[in-house]
């Protein structure tokens, strides 16, 4: 519902649109009809939305799927590795393509301009590679160490997990390639090709570990063909971009101007993905130290339960980003601030259906994924933590929109302080109130974050508009990001 009901709310402004407004009157398949046939902008809305939740869906579900077979010929201590080296290269590649929103904003800026579009991407891949490089090589050079002191792994599987932790710091490299293709064919809002490329290069590695694992390989092996899958999924999706943007010279290289603009405005994304990983595994540690290991398995459960609220949404809205970038300097204010309005009325109804979703029926899906003893013991704490998801959810619109307007900075600052209010509410009710108390911490962040359409309409308030002339000026120069 949620992407079909976006592309047709982004029309409603649309200047393709022609002929009365569709809008009054007639429900929504009825309006979807009758837009499709009419505007381009419509139909590219939908897939690229249909896309990104598509994508967001697309490993979990064959983990989902695979996880049994995994380890049952895995077992245990295997699997463990695999998905600590897997979270090794997650959080890394997470760090090291912080600069990814700014080179997506710019990039789609430019998108008609090949000189600073190419300028953009190379800048994006020096700075990526730069990054990814240094963590790579910590993550090599550590390996030993990280195996033997910090994760205790016994001897007799010590060498096999040294192997896969090195073998993920090339995948790390080839990742943080990868994100600057992909980020070459979002700025185009060309979601299509480079989710059925990821897509099929995650099926594979899945399909690739059954197989292996069947046939009485280990962790190894499992991480040498996902570096395969990995470096084949690079060449297509730069044969693609060569195909359907332009032929790029896609090496490093340093452009002052181009480099100015994304370390500006990718010094506080790169912050704010930082401080993303920290508070992903904090959360777990602080349970863990005032709770028990215990507590930790109930909790990290319910957060992957509930994660799905906010991820769909943030997935399949992403290409609200480049959309409005790339229109700041050609359409009006009044119509930038319709498609706005429209898909914050997407975001917030879709919200609701899927928190709600989860808070009612937490018992259910807990009894069903886990069993009636674990239910029992983690219903209300997922309950809680629904709750806190949809409430973080709302800040979806209002997160990408001042991406593309360039107010990074605010967005960066409050989700900072979202997460460490998080953190604080949780390490002062965790002890008194136990799981229910540490769930209810989390019901901070997403409010917090709700402040930004304050800056939001501000920034698009017909008077604002006309006292600025026009938001192109504003996304160039960067002025809040600065």
């Amino acid at each position: 519902m949620t992407p079909e009901t976006s592309a047709i709310l982004l029309v409603e402004n649309s200047p393709l649109q022609t002929g009365p407004n569709p809008f009054r009157g007639g429900g929504v398949l009825g309006r979807l009809l009758r837009l499709l046939p009419q505007s381009k902008r419509a139909r590219t809305s939908m897939r690229n939305s249909l896309y990104g939740a598509a994508e967001y869906v697309a490993l979990p579900l064959g983990m989902l799927l695979a996880t049994p077979l995994l380890l049952r010929h895995l077992g245990l201590a295997q699997f463990g590795i695999w998905m600590l080296a897997s979270a090794a290269i997650t959080s890394s590649n997470l760090i090291s393509t912080g600069f990814g929103d700014a080179a997506l904003k710019y990039a789609s800026m430019y998108r008609t301009d090949s000189k600073r579009f190419e300028n953009t991407l190379r800048v994006n891949l020096t700075i990526n590679l730069a990054l990814g490089a240094t963590l790579a090589l910590l993550l090599w050079c550590g390996a030993p160490y990280a195996a033997g002191s910090i994760f205790k792994i016994t001897a007799g599987l010590r060498g096999d997990a040294i192997a896969a932790f090195r073998i993920g710091s090339l995948i790390l490299l080839l990742r943080c390639i990868e994100g600057v293709l992909i980020g070459a064919l979002r700025s185009h809002e060309r979601y299509g090709p480079a989710v059925q490329i990821s897509i099929a290069s995650r099926s594979a590695i899945v399909l690739a570990a059954c197989f292996l694992v069947w046939r009485g390989h280990g962790i190894v092996a499992i991480m040498a063909a996902t570096l395969c899958a990995v470096a084949i999924s690079v060449v297509v999706q730069m044969i693609v971009v060569r195909v359907q943007i332009a032929r790029i010279k896609l090496i490093p290289s340093f452009d002052r101007t181009a480099f100015k603009e994304v370390f500006s405005f990718g010094g506080f994304s790169w912050l704010q993905a930082v401080a993303g990983c920290v508070f992903n595994q904090a959360d777990r540690l602080l349970v863990g130290a005032l709770l028990g290991a215990s507590s930790v398995g109930y909790y990290s459960v319910c957060v992957q339960a509930a994660q799905p609220i906010h991820g769909l949404l943030a997935a399949g809205l992403h290409f609200l980003f480049p959309h409005l970038s790339a229109r700041l300097s050609t359409a009006p204010t009044a119509q930038l601030r319709g498609v706005v309005a429209s898909v914050f009325r997407v975001n917030v109804i879709a919200a609701i259906i899927l928190c709600l979703a989860v808070v009612i029926f937490s018992k259910l899906i807990l009894r069903l994924w886990m069993g009636p003893a674990f239910a029992a013991q983690a219903w209300m704490v997922l309950s809680i933590i629904a709750l806190s998801f949809g409430f973080l959810s709302l800040n979806v619109t209002a997160h990408y929109a001042l991406l593309a307007l360039a107010h990074v900075r605010l967005v960066a600052l409050l989700n900072l302080l979202g997460g460490a209010a998080m953190l604080v509410a949780m390490l002062l009710l965790a002890p008194r109130f136990g799981l229910a108390g540490a769930a209810a911490g989390r019901l901070l962040y997403g409010p917090i974050t709700l402040l930004l359409y304050g800056r939001l309409h501000k920034a698009l308030s017909p008077t604002s508009a006309e006292n600025s002339s026009a938001f192109g000026q504003l996304a160039v120069s960067g002025t809040e990001s600065r």
